[in-house]
């Protein structure tokens, strides 16, 4: 049998960290505040106009097998604006293992007082999952496990989440999937039972002045049987064009984000991820580009872009 160098050090120190870090399960992103909808039903149609988002995402760069991600999604108001309907595509490879979601999003949004609003979502679709033992990790033709490869595993997933926004802050809390399934757990190299995922998300716009907005945001995750998993992120709006923001995931990386708005429809940004465990001997970071589209009406047309 061979092993890459790299895997080996890759799984040397996983093992090391394996009280502070859960297997991953879920993808993560450093730029969630553009990425709602992944997570939460009820940010579908918050917006007020047609918003399609793309993003890939670059984890541990330089370590065989590390975690990449692609998202896409779509979504709008139906034209009395109650309602939202959205379209979440997401791709994400880790080892031998590649996991593909498509869910479509439904949310019912109430009109509060003061130009508050409630949307209740829901979000329904099908998982695949593919594990090729053969790939990122050494055969060993004795263990029956590598083996048993699996191919088009296909379940389906059904979540909901509350939104809570108005112009200037926003509230989440969502399940994004209910129903239990398979997936790879990159610690222990297994195929295990995945956990319900709850998740909170929360962001504040500040405005210190004519040119210049701040908005801290937050996300955190809580796993049965995981750490409480938490990402702070402090962002900076200038002139309505340029984008730079910080921010710190617990334990595990601290973060450089920068955006701009390219005109009023779209928006591209870039985050680096800089590992703060020992994990960082063996990797180059993370990279994720995030590229947002958005719809201009013909009447009431936005003036700028909202700041998430």
């Amino acid at each position: 049998m061979k092993l890459n160098i790299k895997t080996v050090c890759f799984l040397c120190m996983s093992l090391s960290a394996i009280i502070k870090i859960n297997a991953q399960q879920n993808p993560e992103y450093t730029q969630y505040m553009y990425n709602t909808m992944t997570i939460n039903p009820g940010y579908a149609g918050s917006v007020g106009t047609l918003e399609a988002t793309l993003l890939h995402r670059s984890q541990w760069v330089g370590i065989d097998g590390a975690p990449t991600t692609q998202s896409l999604t779509i979504h709008s108001p139906l034209a009395n604006e109650r309602v939202g309907l959205g379209l979440s595509v997401v791709n994400d490879k880790l080892g031998p293992s590649s996991e593909s979601n498509i869910d479509g999003n439904f949310s019912y949004i109430l009109n509060l007082a003061r130009e508050k609003k409630l949307a209740f979502g829901l979000k329904a679709g099908i998982r695949k999952l593919d594990v090729d033992w053969t790939k990122g990790r050494f055969n060993d033709p004795s263990d029956a496990l590598l083996n048993s490869n699996i191919s088009n595993e296909i379940k389906p997933s059904v979540g909901a989440g509350l939104y809570y926004y108005t112009n200037k802050w926003y509230l989440g809390l969502s399940v994004p999937n209910f129903i239990k399934g398979n997936y790879y757990d990159d610690v222990q190299e297994s195929i295990d039972i995945d956990r319900l995922h709850y998740y909170l998300i929360t962001g504040y716009v500040f405005d210190l002045s004519e040119g210049l907005k701040f908005k801290p945001a937050f996300l955190g995750k809580l796993v049965s049987g995981a750490p409480l998993y938490y990402n702070l992120s402090l962002n900076f709006l200038i002139q309505e064009k340029l984008t730079l923001g910080a921010s710190y995931q617990f334990d595990d990386s601290a973060s450089a984000l920068a955006g701009f708005q390219i005109s009023n429809s779209f928006y591209i940004g870039y985050a680096y991820d800089y590992t703060v465990t020992k994990l960082n001997k063996y990797n180059d970071g993370s990279h994720e580009i995030i590229v947002r589209f958005q719809l201009q009406k013909k009447s009431s047309q936005i003036k700028s872009p909202r700041f998430y």
